[in-house]
Formats: structure tokens, sequence, C-alpha cells
């Protein structure tokens, strides 16, 4: 039976994405911060931990364990991640440092902690990147960048690994239904503040939190295109599900980058000269 380790299974596409895996007869270990999360997965028949994927010594433990009772990995899904909104001044270095911590850092740290038993296997590291990462947009500056980031890491991890028989998919999500944007919406939350410069354009940073649930693509279709291309056997580098995958890059590529931002300000109610 063939394992899988998929991060950040609370819900949406974490939580989809572990379904279609255990439908499909692998044998799933689904992470989750919280113990009530913990718990529904146990409950559903996954192998659930409770991880920290900053947590270093966590995931090493995890690793040996996974070692133990099955000798390697086959896929390692790393999704855990959230989306920081709201203006990039307003949320400062701070909100810069935990959105790459859990985005891109964690991605760093969940591989190597797993190259061990994906080099036995053989095994594939799938990426959850964004369309975003691709066309960046006002009020999404520090989860635009951070997805970014995914693309080039994906790249890079993906010539490193080869040597070893490894492979690296990356996959970068158009508008999927899930918790996301009321996450983000909390996220934006927390940075709104009359004393904030943007006071007055807070319905604009409101509705870029809300903008991926645009007549979002099910979770569980994502899920099954995800599942499909992974068990090919050779996965293609990049692939792009869902709502607005593959149009927003086009627009991002071949639009004037002028025209483009001029859009996008008016779309979130930014008004000025570039």
């Amino acid at each position: 039976m063939p394992v899988a380790l998929i991060t950040g299974c609370s819900s949406g596409i974490g939580r989809a994405l572990a379904d279609a895996f255990k439908a499909a007869g692998y044998q799933v270990w689904a992470s989750a911060r919280k113990t009530e999360d913990v718990a529904q997965l146990n409950a559903a028949g996954f192998t659930a931990v409770q991880l920290d994927v900053n947590d270093g010594q966590a995931l090493e433990q995890l690793s040996e364990r996974i070692n133990q009772q099955h000798g390697g990995l086959d896929v390692l899904v790393n999704n855990a991640g959230y989306g920081a909104m709201g203006p990039l001044l307003d949320g400062g270095v701070q909100a810069m440092q935990r959105q790459f911590e859990t985005n891109v850092f964690a991605i760093v740290g969940v591989t190597r902690a797993f190259f061990p038993v994906l080099r036995r296997a053989r095994g594939l590291v799938v990426n959850i990147g964004s369309v975003s990462g691709v066309l960046v947009t006002p009020f999404a500056g520090a989860y635009c960048a951070s997805k970014a980031a995914v693309h080039a890491l994906s790249d890079a991890l993906r010539m490193e690994l080869a040597p070893f028989g490894i492979r690296v998919m990356e996959v970068q999500p158009g508008a999927i239904a899930s918790s996301f944007a009321k996450n983000a919406g909390h996220e934006a939350e927390q940075l709104i503040s009359e004393q904030s410069p943007w006071w007055p354009l807070r319905d604009g940073i409101r509705a870029r939190a809300r903008a991926s649930q645009h007549n979002p693509t099910p979770a569980h279709e994502f899920a099954a295109g995800l599942l499909k291309a992974a068990r090919q056997p050779k996965p293609p580098r990049l692939l792009r599900l869902g709502n607005g995958s593959r149009a927003l890059p086009l627009i991002a590529t071949w639009l004037p980058s002028g025209l483009l931002q001029k859009g996008l300000m008016k779309r979130f109610g930014l008004k000025g000269s570039l």
C-alpha cells in the first residue's frame, strides 16, 4: 500500500486531498494543528497527527515513525498554509515573517525532514502554490510573495532532488471552495484599523480577502485532478487546477503590467497614478 503524508488537513483542500488519496488506496497520514481537527481525522480513518510544520523536532520524530512503520514515503503534499491579507506596510516585517514561516520556510523544513523516507521510496513532493504567485494583487502582497517563493523553491528542489529519484510537482490552484477566504478575512480584520492610512479603503481590503471564493471549483474536484496527476509515471512539473488557474497567469503574462495594475487598483478601490 503506497503511503502519503498531507499537511494542513483540517478542512478545504487538505481534507479533500486526504479523502481522495485514501479512496485511491493510500495509507494517508493527515496532519493538523488543532486537537479537535486531529480527532475528526482519526474518526474518519486517517492516521492523524498533531503537527506544527515549523516544529523541526516534531517533523524529525514523525519521519522516524513513518520510516519504522512503512520504510518509505511515496507522496508528500506540502499543503499547510494561510493567506495574510492587508496593506504590506500595515502588517510590516512581522506579518511577512509569519507568512513566510508557514508558506515558504516550512516547505524546506518538512521536505528536509522527510527526505530519507522519500529517497527510499523514490517518492513525489507536491508543493501547493497559487496563481497569486503569478498575478500579484494589492492587499495580498505578503501572500503573493510567499507563493512566488514557493514557485522558485519548487524549481530548485526539482533539480536538486532528481539525482535521488524524487520528483517535485508544483500545483497552482485557482479559486477552490474552502475556508481560505474566511481565514483570510480574519487575518485582514486583525490589520484593519482606524489608525491606518488605508482605513478609507477597508472595503477593498475585505474584497481582496473574499476574492478566492469567486465561483470556486469544488475541493473534491481539485483533489481528484491532483491525485490523477500525482499517479502518472511522470507527474507534471506544474499543474494548474480550479477556476482562473489558467486564465489569470495568461492575463499576467500578456497584458501590459501598467494596464494590469491599473485594473487591479480599480478593482480594489485604489486611486492614484502609476
